[in-house]
């Protein structure tokens, strides 16, 4: 099913006015400890860097699986393998201690290229030593994210990517990412070098202190990068474990695939909610907006796909959901209003969702059936985003309407299975973003 557009002049120059303003003054960047960026004398102009690959951090909790958040870390080596949507000469890395109560002293950190069939090695000959103002230590402040120097290190798009950081100290419950669907290594003592993966013994689902990957090259991008933000259908959940599974996958690969190729990055946190915060599922929707969207380098449009949660919390009694106040229509569509304006204000493209089905889920009820079914009138009809994306209607089940085609369902009535995912990356049309 295809999306539908509506974009004005005076829409087109406020992007034409922050593209501009982007390519105004360009400079090479180095990491600097308050999240900021400041000029780099010592490396070449180039241009901007564009984020290839991205987590959404999170506070330390038990989570759906076991993981290392509450306990951190303590002379620990630690691996991590993602996927970036785009190409470039040289890479750097986002460190979060956004939810650390001290602050985090990476010893030292490497980047480097996956050997995908052997767990935790990496392609021998592509390790890179990282550093972070030109020193291969770096402490990062309770609270804040930085990024490292450039490496030059070549990446194609659709590269696994090894991030190794080595903590030699107690670190305290660990900033992460809760649900990554891909395989995070450890080992103990210092392997932040090592080519082989022998050492690292412990494994989890969970991403911890990486935010992101950005990378560039030589030429000048256009504001090209499309953020999916949402909950835990954006996230991925019930997607195959590290296949690359999600709609953003899906979607970064039907884009290359069209031959209009552009990055591709995930804002989605399971859980998470427009209107209420949670300390299992993330800051709520406007407070994380920019850390996880619009401040992203070279973020040009951003899909939002979020509500389910806050209509559906209600309807169960599970501890893990709360608060779960009941939401009205126009509390949620005010909601995504507050997002509208924001992305509009950073000049980014902004598409709108509708809510998926959820019959049958642990979501569902008389209530949430309501307001979702407003909601989603909403977003089809009021012209309010620059287009949206009819998922409603794309994985229905033409027998019953209510609930997931049931060749597109993970089990729960809740969240597509892999196939699910990619009907929902077929119902974009591709031009409206």
């Amino acid at each position: 099913m295809p999306s539908h557009t509506r974009q004005s002049t005076a829409r087109k120059s406020v992007v034409l006015a922050a593209a501009l303003a982007l390519t105004a003054g360009l400079a090479v960047t180095a990491a600097r400890a308050d999240g900021g960026e400041r000029p780099a004398t010592n490396e070449r102009a180039a241009a901007p860097w564009t984020a290839a690959w991205t987590a959404s951090p999170q506070r330390p909790s038990i989570g759906f699986k076991p993981n290392w958040s509450e306990a951190g870390f303590d002379n620990h080596t630690l691996r991590q393998v993602v996927r970036v949507t785009e190409g470039g000469d040289r890479a750097r890395v986002r460190l979060s201690n956004a939810y650390g109560a001290s602050p985090l002293h990476i010893e030292a950190a490497t980047v480097a290229r996956t050997d995908g069939t052997k767990g935790a090695a990496v392609e021998k000959g592509s390790l890179r030593h990282l550093t972070f103002g030109g020193k291969r230590s770096v402490t990062v402040p309770a609270g804040k994210q930085l990024s490292s120097d450039a490496a030059d290190l070549g990446l194609d798009r659709f590269d696994s990517v090894t991030v190794t950081l080595r903590l030699t100290r107690t670190t305290g419950p660990a900033t992460f990412h809760a649900q990554s669907f891909a395989t995070s290594y450890r080992a103990q003592g210092d392997h932040v070098a090592d080519t082989g993966g022998a050492a690292f013994g412990e494994s989890t689902e969970s991403w911890y202190y990486l935010a992101g990957v950005d990378v560039r090259g030589d030429e000048r991008p256009e504001r090209d990068a499309v953020v999916l933000f949402g909950d835990s259908i954006t996230d991925g959940f019930a997607s195959s474990t590290d296949r690359n599974r999600r709609w953003s996958d899906a979607l970064a690969e039907r884009l290359a695939k069209a031959g209009t190729p552009r990055p591709v990055v995930n804002a989605g946190i399971g859980g998470n909610m427009v209107l209420n915060d949670s300390a299992w599922f993330g800051d709520k929707s406007a407070t994380r907006f920019a850390r996880d969207v619009t401040n992203l380098p070279n973020a040009g449009t951003v899909v939002i796909l979020e509500g389910l949660n806050d209509i559906g919390f209600s309807e169960t009694d599970k501890p893990t959901y709360k608060p779960a106040p009941v939401v009205s229509a126009e509390e949620l569509i005010n909601g995504h209003r507050k997002l509208i304006r924001a992305a509009r204000a950073k000049g980014l493209k902004v598409v709108g969702a509708t809510l998926l089905p959820l019959g049958g889920s642990d979501h569902y009820g008389k209530h949430a059936a309501a307001v979702s079914d407003a909601f989603n009138t909403w977003v089809r009809t009021s012209g309010e985003y620059d287009a949206y994306v009819d998922f409603d209607k794309a994985l229905a089940d033409p027998e019953d309407p209510e609930r997931i085609r049931p060749a597109y369902d993970s089990g729960d009535h809740l969240h597509p299975n892999d196939a699910g995912y990619r009907a929902m990356a077929r119902a974009v049309d591709l031009g409206a973003l």
